[in-house]
């Protein structure tokens, strides 16, 4: 499985944005994707997940209520609707997906940078 994001660049705070994930390869095998994003200096934090039907659907604490997460099979993408930016939200913001062939593997895309300015 492959991932390649696009969405990120610059936005004012109180904006939105939204940032796509598209999977090729094995999509078949993917059993749940997820979107993390890592700022200068601080770990990275997992913020949202889906489960490759849109069952199951997580958020974190810090963008529920503001950010949702949505697949669509026929195009092979997770999306990451993003509303009521703040600074904070600032990080490089990668996709993730876990996929199951003969075992279960990760696969990761190469991130996209989200700045909002104050």
């Amino acid at each position: 499985v492959q991932l390649v994001e696009s969405g990120g660049g610059l936005v004012q705070a109180g904006g939105s944005l939204r940032l796509s994930c598209a999977a090729s390869g094995s999509t078949f095998s993917i059993n749940v994707m997820a979107w993390y994003r890592q700022s200068p200096g601080n770990q990275r934090e997992l913020i949202a997940s889906i489960t490759s039907d849109g069952g199951t659907i997580n958020y974190a604490d810090s963008v529920r209520g503001r950010f949702t997460v949505s697949v669509d099979n026929a195009k092979n993408t997770m999306y990451l609707q993003m509303h009521s930016l703040k600074p904070e939200d600032t990080a490089v913001y990668s996709c993730n997906a876990v996929y199951k062939l003969t075992r279960y593997l990760e696969a990761w895309g190469q991130g996209t940078l989200v700045t909002v300015s104050s």
